[in-house]
């Protein structure tokens, strides 16, 4: 059968066309692309992603199909998928069905045919902007409904992400499986807000021996600090950072209190917490290749990123925090450290095994920290 006509309308009016990969329908969001090669499945269910229409730059996608096993939340979280082709004979050992059908069945819409680099140069050059992929409106009604639908910056994403109730969390990550509980002897017990966290967080905190607890976003300091934990972890999520002054309030109030380390947005919450802003990127970071220097050791690592905001580091004079990483791209804040509380953020994803283990040494870095 052949594939339906599909089109992507961005808000400045450019048109594309294409064929439908996913769900019939309409779906309007951000228009981000991300220049990794592999991991679509996991960039597809990551709830960083929620309210964004999602380009891949790698111009073929779904060779080595879909598994349970790349899941980093139970379903995707992308409001649609652009790729230039959808590969529909996956081959791959691990591979349990097609990409292509894995939109399908959780109602994604996608399209394919997409000159992905005339429209990553487009936002590169213009910034991310609003956008609408569609299987049944004309590009005229495509417009209407797009000019009718709210700012993704305007919008508060965590609130759809982020658990509604606690929960542990048992399954170590196989990539960290040598690295038993005996490394830090008692089991110290971490509790992760969720602001949208990736299973691999999780994962990873697990396989160095950690008790973890996930807890919802939403819960006063006082609450997190009922559940006894001897650590606390801020997820990465969606959205704008700015809007979600209930949780940078916890924040404030857990700084001191407790070890803490954030990761993406929740290293743009801890910014908050202590004072310092954020502003929102051009085109924002999304990608398995960003280098970023450590100032301490002068070391550059590869880093994944996802996100779309930035710290202000002119922002964070009285804070307490100082800058202790750089993106040498464009020289962005990508970590953060306190002078003289035991608090420290990280911009990228070191669960996401960038470089591929450049970074994995960030989570064990803070456990080294709890249990001192």
């Amino acid at each position: 059968m052949a594939s339906k006509k599909a089109i992507l309308l961005l808000e400045d009016g450019t048109l594309f066309e294409g064929l439908s990969i996913g769900a019939e329908g309409s779906a309007v969001g951000e228009v981000v692309f991300s220049t990794s090669m592999t991991g679509y499945q996991e960039m597809i269910t990551d709830p960083s992603y929620r309210g964004q229409i999602l380009t891949l730059t790698y111009p073929l996608i779904g060779n080595y199909g879909v598994s349970d096993t790349a899941l980093e939340s139970a379903h995707p979280q992308v409001s649609g998928l652009i790729v230039k082709e959808m590969c529909e004979s996956p081959s791959n050992w691990r591979s349990e069905g097609k990409a292509a059908d894995f939109l399908r069945e959780w109602e994604i819409v996608g399209i394919a045919g997409v000159d992905t680099r005339a429209l990553t140069r487009r936002l590169r050059a213009h910034g991310v902007m609003m956008g609408v992929i569609s299987t049944e409106e004309t590009a005229e009604e495509a417009f209407a409904h797009l000019q009718a639908s709210p700012n993704y910056a305007s919008l508060d994403f965590v609130q759809e992400v982020s658990t509604p109730g606690s929960y542990q969390w048992n399954e170590a990550s196989p990539l960290l499986a040598a690295q038993s509980q005996l490394v830090f002897g008692e089991a110290p017990r971490i509790a992760v807000i969720d602001y949208g966290t990736k299973r691999n967080i999780l994962r990873s905190l697990v396989a160095l021996g950690c008790e973890v607890v996930v807890l919802p976003y939403s819960l006063s300091a006082n609450e997190v600090l009922a559940f006894r934990p001897d650590g606390v972890v801020l997820s990465p999520g969606p959205g704008n950072p700015a809007l979600l002054g209930p949780a940078i309030e916890t924040l404030r109030e857990l700084a001191g209190a407790i070890p803490i380390m954030g990761v993406c947005l929740g290293h743009q919450l801890l910014a908050h917490a202590l004072g310092g802003t954020t502003y929102k990127l051009k085109f924002g970071h999304r990608g398995a290749n960003h280098p970023v220097k450590d100032l301490a050791t002068g070391r550059v690592h590869i880093t994944s990123q996802n996100h779309g905001f930035a710290v202000d580091a002119d922002s964070l004079s009285r804070s307490g925090l100082e800058v202790s990483q750089l993106n040498l791209n464009d020289s962005t804040v990508e970590g953060l450290r306190h002078k003289s509380l035991p608090i420290f953020s990280i911009q990228y994803h070191p669960e996401a095994s960038p470089g591929p283990l450049d970074n994995r040494h960030l989570f064990a870095d803070f456990v080294e920290i709890v249990k001192s």
